[in-house]
């Protein structure tokens, strides 16, 4: 009985689990057969080279791409087939800002509606990021300066209160004093989260994660564990 618990327990910590998953474009193999569980708690940076797969892997847990072969799932969920509550389980910040062409005004009050987030938790990220919203909500997000995007995106990730987040080169378009003020806020919410970190600066998330994987020609090379 309790080592019947004991085994339950790990499978319930394991949010995302991946098992021999390819993805093929053509002929050209972007993952290739991999096998990987990420765990409640976690601190994760994925790292490789441009083209290594990084990618591809995240695109397969939050359901853009169908698997070759192979599964994922997200707390226990096929994130192809039930893509919908996947996603109202994950905040993800891209690397690279969609091309939103609402106003901050519609997109904050979309985003409200449809995930259920608190506008003034949005409000209250935001000016933590030293992201001015009140003289804004006008402008089309579109237009928006790649910092001023990438801020906003980060608070409504962190509004959103996600038992998992992913982040894909999130500091990228920011300078110096926001990329402190966002590993500032990350590290106050770590908790029981399950936080991924898509990097090159492995040096900026050093005292935030707990482990590092890296990926190269759609294989995982190395996973160690830093606790």
């Amino acid at each position: 009985m309790h080592l019947n618990l004991t085994l339950d327990l790990k499978v319930w910590f394991k949010m995302i689990r991946i098992k021999n998953l390819t993805k093929k474009f053509d002929k050209n193999i972007s993952l290739d057969n991999i096998s990987i569980d990420f765990s409640k708690g976690e601190g994760i940076a994925l790292m490789g080279a441009n083209g290594a797969g990084k990618t591809t892997l995240i695109r397969s847990i939050l359901g853009y791409y169908h698997p070759t072969d192979g599964e994922v799932l997200v707390n226990g969920l096929n994130p192809v087939k039930e893509r919908t509550k996947v996603l109202e389980e994950i905040s993800f910040v891209p690397q690279l800002p969609p091309p939103i062409k609402l106003s901050l005004k519609e997109l904050i009050y979309f985003v409200c509606k449809s995930s259920g987030v608190d506008k003034e938790k949005i409000y209250f990220y935001a000016d933590k990021m030293k992201l001015d919203i009140n003289s804004n909500l006008n402008k089309s997000f579109f237009k928006l300066s790649g910092g001023m995007k990438q801020k906003l995106l980060i608070a409504i990730s962190l509004a959103k209160e996600s038992k998992i987040v992913i982040y894909d080169e999130p500091t990228a378009n920011l300078d110096p004093k926001a990329r402190d003020d966002f590993y500032s806020l990350i590290k106050d919410k770590q908790n029981d989260k399950l936080s991924l970190f898509v990097t090159h600066r492995v040096e900026e998330v050093q005292e935030i994660v707990n482990r590092e994987v890296y990926m190269d020609l759609g294989k995982v090379i190395s996973d160690v564990s830093l606790s």
